[in-house]
């Protein structure tokens, strides 16, 4: 046989080689919801009687999910329904083929009647899972979705199991609403675990400082998320910087854009004379800061433009969802930080427009910036990563200010603030209802973007903490904005861990934000959080919520996704060991029921027996 000919076909091995164009950021398409319509198989009236209600169920709910949710590219969600009714092992394989030739990436079982548990029951232990059981009396739907949860708990295949408080009538296709709720949580998270699946963490650099969540472990990114894990130097930005691998033409709208609204809200320089640079050095940092920002986007999903332009390698990237940028020390000693090219690829716009916000964790914390990723996929918004810096009590910050804290922050406050990768959607100059809000990219308006580009400044960068210059961001946050705050963290024995606190970003005055800001660092941006309490354990005060956070670094998203956050981590098998999220609103797979009454402790023992999902 012949180089590069098999079976008589010619083949190109070259790098030149015709290629399909990704379309979207990302290698593969957004996964798609499954739904599986199951019906009593019996034949001769049993089964006849029930195609077309069983069937209506399905399209019912697909229609509601594809109206309902969104995944982070702004189109809706997609739902893949089985070609006929499953009553029999037969269709059930049937369906599971079609889902695999339709990227489904989990899938809902709904049936309003009896049916063949073992027989019909979605086995790819890989795919998030629910059924939905319709409440009727008519016919024993209910029954059928404990038969099959149990089948599927005694097979170790977890699923959600979603049943309506209420009986319905027989002909009902209405979906009520505590059903709606569970559909949505399930969904979310759902398509979060998939779209996660078999992309890639993109290491740019190694440790820094020692933060133990910048010690990126391989195995828990296969193991827990089906992710690639992918490494590059800090010198091949440096390198591509040099050698002018980056889009020419985009530098030069990106440099005008910056100079428009980023280098002219630039600060005074709060730099001690021996520290200060030269206004001919700090205009050559601008322009660096600009081009740090194209290289380490193209790193991450790659640049057609560079192919055009004659660098096919570097045009492909690394399909990364997610990375993370070292900097401290070996970069920062001598070249300008990371602080300006992280908070405008976390933010929701740049020079070419509003578009979905990237995830890049500051110091290359990859355990904070999957708490980032899970939280921007939950919620489609831009994330804010911040180191959780101090605890303000009530009596401390009256000692220092004169002023007695009130309102949310009355019980003290935590003063999130770190100088990297604090997306500029964090200030909460979008609205929703005349209130501060972070709103997913498609709701953003121009009158939005501007607002936040005039509430930012951009200091140059601390010199004593960053010696090789660049810029920081600084905004403070309006207040009354609900949030949710989350971080991952491994421990040895154990694996990984959830924790996270929902609350609210607060308003405090201004002169006594400043005392308190200026004893940390004038320069960075800044949000005052206080968690919701509950009296007891990690949230029984502030100072608790802080004391028992488990690493330096935390993450917030807009709105109060606790419970989605603890259903996505069912899924992926990471327990939950802090959260204020009301029992009512927690949803797990059925199976976590069996290892006790205590829901955390049960959670705990699930995700131990099950172990990690990709495993």
């Amino acid at each position: 046989m012949k180089a590069g000919v098999l079976n008589g076909d010619s083949v190109n091995f070259g790098v030149a080689q015709q290629r399909k164009e990704k379309t979207g950021r990302l290698q593969g398409e957004n996964p798609k919801i499954g739904i599986r319509p199951t019906i009593d198989g019996r034949q001769g009236g049993v089964r006849e009687s029930l195609e077309a209600q069983t069937m209506n169920m399905a399209v019912n709910l697909a229609e509601f999910i594809t109206s309902k949710l969104k995944y982070s590219d702004g189109s809706p969600v997609q739902c893949v329904i089985a070609d006929t009714t499953i009553g029999r092992v037969d269709e059930a394989a049937a369906c599971a083929e079609k889902f695999k030739l339709e990227g489904v990436g989990a899938t809902i079982t709904v049936t309003p009647c009896w049916c063949y548990g073992s027989e019909t029951i979605d086995m790819d232990p890989h795919l998030p899972k629910a059924i939905w059981g319709f409440n009727g009396t008519e016919r024993p739907g209910a029954v059928y979705l404990a038969a099959a949860l149990a089948g599927h708990n005694q097979k170790g295949l977890p699923a959600f199991g979603i049943y309506g408080r209420d009986v319905q009538d027989g002909g009902d296709n209405t979906i009520p609403a505590d059903v709606q709720e569970k559909i949505i949580r399930f969904v979310k998270a759902a398509v979060a675990v998939s779209t996660i699946k078999g992309k890639s963490y993109l290491s740019i650099g190694s440790v820094s400082m020692g933060i133990a969540g910048s010690i990126v472990d391989a195995d828990f990114f296969q193991a827990y998320l089906g992710m690639r894990n992918e490494y590059v130097d800090m010198s091949e930005i440096l390198r591509r910087e040099k050698l002018g691998i980056f889009d020419p033409e985009e530098f030069k709208k990106a440099m005008e854009w910056t100079e428009k609204n980023c280098k002219a809200n630039e600060g005074p320089n709060t730099n001690p004379p021996h520290t200060t640079k030269s206004r001919e050095v700090l205009d050559q940092e601008w322009e660096f800061v600009v081009k740090m920002t194209l290289i380490i986007r193209d790193l991450m999903i790659g640049n057609p433009r560079l192919r055009e332009i004659g660098f096919l390698e570097e045009a492909l990237g690394h399909n990364a969802i997610v990375a993370g940028f070292q900097g401290q020390r070996q970069w920062t000693d001598f070249m300008p930080n990371g602080d300006f090219s992280e908070a405008i690829l976390n933010t929701s716009f740049d020079w070419n427009g509003i578009r979905e916000a990237f995830v890049v964790a500051t110091e290359n914390d990859s355990l904070n910036g999957v708490a980032m990723l899970f939280g921007k996929l939950l919620t489609n918004t831009a994330q804010v990563f911040a180191d959780v810096r101090t605890y303000w009590s009530p009596e401390a910050v009256e000692r220092v200010t004169g002023h007695k804290l009130e309102g949310l922050g009355a019980n003290g406050l935590i003063h999130l603030i770190n100088s990297g990768s604090a997306a500029l959607d964090g200030s909460g100059q979008q609205n929703i209802d005349g209130e501060p809000a972070m709103k997913p990219f498609w709701e953003i308006t121009e009158d939005e973007v501007q607002k936040t580009l005039d509430a930012t400044t951009w200091f140059p960068a601390e010199g004593e903490y960053f010696r090789g210059g660049g810029y920081s961001s600084n905004f403070l946050t309006k207040g009354g904005m609900p949030v949710t705050m989350a971080r991952v963290n491994l421990i040895k024995g154990l694996g990984p861990v959830l924790q996270l606190a929902e609350g609210w970003t607060v308003d405090i005055p201004v002169d006594v934000h400043k005392v308190l800001d200026d004893r940390t660092n004038k320069t960075w941006p800044t949000t005052w959080f206080a968690p919701r309490l509950t009296g007891e354990g990690n949230f029984r005060d502030v100072y608790s919520v802080m004391n028992n956070w488990g690493a330096n670094h935390g993450a917030f998203s807009y709105g109060h996704i606790g419970a989605d956050l603890i259903t996505l981590a069912s899924m992926l098998r990471i327990p939950v060991c802090m959260h204020n999220v009301e029992d009512e609103k927690i949803f797990r797979p059925s199976a976590w029921a069996a290892f006790g009454m205590n829901p955390e402790g049960s959670d705990y023992r699930a995700c131990q027996t099950y172990g990690a999902l990709y495993k």
